[in-house]
């Protein structure tokens, strides 16, 4: 008998198809099966790499999309605040347009659900984790800037509390504009906190 050795880039390619689903649809709207549908991969290889079902899928998908944002910030941020926003900006600019308006942060999605019992499920908890750590990526570039530690980290929460209600503004108006207005606003705060 011949066995397949489990491929890695099989199990990613699954998790970017969830994190693609759930950008489009949420969390509740989406099932395992179209999950792996939408990855082009069989319903069993989705299993046998997420053997708790859907919540573990959901989960590796948040922590997908946080890794995959943090990665870019980090470099663009090299260049400083300015750079890092204008990056993460572009980012979501290209995710919504590409998609013509149906895509946005699965991130985001998760969170705003409400969870089928009282406890909080994994992927919500994960995505508490992923705009920490953004926010903290955020804030130490304002701070290596001259911002003080208070400023910066309140700063950082409100760039991606912003953004992150943009990108849903412009799925809702289907038109790009809130993201532009938002960008001016938030570029003009970091330059007046840097500067001092």
């Amino acid at each position: 008998m011949y066995v397949t050795k489990p491929s890695p880039a099989a199990r990613e390619r699954i998790v970017a198809g969830a994190a693609d689903m759930i950008s489009r649809r949420g969390l509740n709207a989406t099932s395992i099966r179209e999950m792996a549908k939408h990855a082009r991969a069989p319903l069993g290889s989705t299993y046998h790499y997420f053997p708790e079902g859907k919540q573990q899928l959901a989960t590796e998908a948040v922590r997908y999309t946080g890794e995959w944002v943090a990665r870019r910030l980090r470099k663009e941020l090299e260049a400083g605040p300015v750079a890092g926003l204008r990056a993460f900006l572009a980012l979501w600019r290209k995710i919504v347009v590409d998609s013509d308006f149906r895509a946005g942060c699965p991130v985001l999605a998760v969170s705003i659900e409400e969870p089928p019992t009282d406890e909080t499920p994994p992927a919500v908890v994960a995505a508490a984790d992923v705009f920490t750590a953004w926010e903290s990526l955020l804030s130490a570039s304002l701070r290596e800037r001259g911002a003080e530690r208070e400023e910066a980290v309140q700063l950082a929460t409100l760039v991606v509390a912003a953004v992150e209600g943009t990108v849903a503004m412009c799925r809702a108006k289907r038109s790009i504009e809130p993201l532009d207005r938002t960008a001016e606003q938030l570029q003009a705060l970091i330059l007046a906190t840097i500067k001092g």
